[in-house]
């Protein structure tokens, strides 16, 4: 298995990839889900520091630019605190449900809700506990892995 299975695999209660929060999952980092038509999030505070970016080389279709286009979109919709624990060393801080719905934007949920069969609130409450584990499990040197370090796993 890849880095990436593992990290699903991981962060996914029971392990099981089959599951609805496995598959919400994996659509948020490699279904292409934050281009084009999603509203846009507000902005994040000022004071909070960014994570740093995936390699320039990964493309938008890809894990590592899936995981880029996350960590933004939750980064500008005011969860950067959360997820520069989720991808530096340390505890990982939690995330409301409510938060992450924000950060997400109702088109998301709504693409989501409708390939899992999950409710939204359902969904948020899975995804609360299954993203940080999912993207700490992606980001193991505390840091975007390169993409030599991606392919190596």
């Amino acid at each position: 298995m890849g880095l990436f299975d593992d990290s699903l695999k991981n962060a996914v209660p029971g392990g099981n990839l089959a599951t609805p929060i496995a598959i919400a999952a994996g659509a948020l980092i490699l279904g292409k889900l934050f281009g084009g038509g999603s509203s846009q999030a507000p902005a994040a505070p000022a004071s909070v520091p960014t994570p740093l970016p995936a390699p320039t080389e990964a493309s938008s279709g890809s894990i590592m630019g899936g995981l880029s286009d996350l960590i933004g979109k939750l980064t500008a919709g005011g969860a950067g605190s959360q997820v520069n624990s989720w991808v530096g060393h340390g505890p990982n801080e939690p995330i409301e449900p409510g938060q992450l719905g924000n950060a997400i934007g109702g088109d998301v949920l709504d693409q989501l809700a409708a390939k899992t069969g999950m409710t939204k609130e359902q969904l948020l409450s899975q995804l609360a506990t299954v993203l940080p584990q999912l993207i700490n499990g992606l980001t193991p040197k505390g840091r975007m892995p390169t993409l030599a370090e991606f392919d190596e796993r």
